[in-house]
């Protein structure tokens, strides 16, 4: 005995992607897409969007990231994404952990109230 296939619903069409995740958060895809058929589809060129910034540092932190690149023969830019990306996760996980982050990174105002608390007066 063969089973019927059931009638899929069809998919709105959307006029905002805000409109279209709201509508994919509360909805089952099952009822819109027969997924038996899907294929596995890779994007070996896709990459992350980026945003250029402009970040002010002293000539020689500069030259000592340009040097330690070149070393590991790569971009100074990849280099810094990559120390960036290091210290982020490391500053989440002490997060995760309710360590206390490192007292440099705090904003200035957190910093001032702190000390204010501190100081016998």
């Amino acid at each position: 005995m063969r089973k019927r296939k059931r009638a899929l619903k069809r998919i709105p069409v959307f006029r905002t992607e805000d409109a279209e995740r709201e509508f994919w958060a509360t909805h089952d895809s099952t009822d819109y897409v027969d997924w038996s058929a899907a294929r596995v589809v890779r994007f070996p060129n896709l990459r992350p969007s980026s945003t250029a910034i402009s970040v002010r540092l002293p000539e020689t932190l500069l030259t000592e990231l340009k040097l330690l690149a070149n070393e590991r023969d790569v971009p100074y830019q990849s280099l810094l994404k990559v120390y960036l990306s290091d210290r982020v996760s490391a500053e989440r996980e002490r997060a995760r952990h309710g360590r206390r982050p490192n007292r440099r990174l705090q904003p200035a105002k957190a910093r001032r109230s702190s000390a204010k608390k501190l100081s016998p007066r």
